[in-house]
């Protein structure tokens, strides 16, 4: 039985045609609805990528959630009146829940329920191409897992299929703890030979400065990565579109240098995957210069550059050059105030270059305002590019002749 489960891949999509859902939030103490509709816009993007169709969307404010069902039985049989009368399959939460709010919420709505977590982990699952990527979400989804073997096979009827359902199959419903840990074992092993031999790669490069994009996902990191090493990494208006990292090696006039395009971040990002990732992330922490792109299209663009500089901290990458790429300005629009409107000017009310000579003008980081898509102001981060790779390499190797 171990032998045969070590050799199963949890990686199966079952998936076959839109499931309809309703999105569930909740709205704390310190939160709005402004706010959580934001969060709630980022899960129906989450949901879509994951090819769920979202109906209706539902949010309940409380200070903290409810221990047994998270929203409240209030808010429950609220939903579930709208569920039954629509025919939805499935239920997406904003949040991680416990085990035992999971098994609640699915007796008592007879219906399959995912928190934030299980969505991001059938999105990675649903993408990972490559060996490495699919070892390391296997890993994530077993870690996923583990504490929620207690009754979950009864409840959740796996041979359903469909969006959240990626994993082990009904012939894995005498799993237990200990088969699941070592399986976890086994991956955690195989990885690490990963780790190294892509950290034997890393090493073997030659003395280029290596240079990483990093940034939030669907900021068009790979669409850069695409113009600056005129190569094909695929770029799609989807979340996680990027999963494995790649890396080119790319030649401004007569300096080369080596460039990757890493997973994007997001918020509330799975720990299991944080852990995971950890050789691809290890890309992000031995650069020597990165390249934060951000969307300044997005109407929270500021909070995505907050999520990434605390993973950045986390990961332990965030003392390292960086020049903030800000992307899409294109598409960057904004709401002129009307002169007799006295309300407080807010992000939404400024134009591009007010938005430059405001909070923006006081950053210690090198800021940079590009279109990669309609190739607006590349010859200016070429330019950038090619001044701190030069300049870098020169102070590194003096005697090294490569730039000369």
């Amino acid at each position: 039985m171990e032998k045969r489960l070590s050799r199963r891949k949890i990686i199966v999509s079952t998936a076959k045609q839109p499931e309809n859902a309703v999105l569930v939030g909740l709205i704390g103490r310190m939160q709005d609805e402004r706010e959580i509709k934001d969060y709630l816009d980022e899960l129906e993007f989450l949901a879509s990528t994951a090819g769920v169709i979202t109906l209706k969307r539902f949010t309940q404010r409380l200070d903290k959630p409810d221990i047994r069902t998270f929203v409240g039985s209030g808010k429950v049989q609220e939903i579930k009146k709208y569920v039954f009368e629509n025919n939805i399959s499935l239920l997406i939460f904003d949040d991680e829940l416990s085990p035992s709010q999971i098994r609640n919420l699915e007796k008592e709505l007879e219906r399959k329920v995912l928190d934030r977590t299980n969505l991001i982990l059938d999105i990675f699952a649903a993408r990972a191409q490559t060996a490495h990527a699919k070892t390391q979400v296997e890993l994530a989804q077993y870690q996923y897992l583990l504490p929620r073997l207690t009754g979950m096979w009864t409840h959740l009827e796996r041979q359903r299929g469909g969006i959240g359902m990626r994993g082990p199959g009904e012939k894995e419903i005498e799993t237990d703890r200990r088969i699941v840990r070592d399986r976890i074992a086994l991956l955690k092993d195989e990885l690490e030979k990963i780790d190294r031999q892509m950290s034997s790669q890393r090493k073997n490069r030659g003395e280029l400065i290596r240079v990483a994009l990093v940034g939030y996902t669907n900021v068009g990191k790979s669409t850069i990565m695409n113009m600056l090493s005129k190569s094909e990494v695929f770029a799609e208006n989807k979340l996680f579109a990027t999963l494995d990292t790649t890396v080119r090696k790319v030649v401004i006039e007569n300096v080369p240098f080596l460039l990757s395009d890493t997973v994007g971040f997001i918020r509330k990002l799975p720990t299991h995957l944080v852990e995971s990732f950890k050789s691809t992330l290890d890309e992000v922490r031995e650069a020597d210069i990165l390249l934060h792109v951000v969307d300044i299209s997005h109407p929270k663009f500021e909070d995505q550059i907050n999520v990434v500089n605390q993973t950045l901290v986390d990961i332990k990458a965030h003392d390292k050059p960086t020049v903030l790429v800000f992307n899409k300005i294109d598409a960057y629009k904004f709401e002129e105030k009307d002169h007799d409107d006295l309300t407080p000017v807010t992000q939404e009310n400024l134009s591009l270059e007010q938005l430059k000579k405001s909070w923006m003008s006081k950053l210690t980081l090198t800021c940079i305002f590009i279109s990669a898509t309609h190739k607006q102001n590349i010859n200016e981060l070429k330019n950038l590019l090619y001044n701190m790779v030069k300049e870098m390499h020169t102070k590194r190797y003096p005697y090294n002749n490569l730039l000369y």
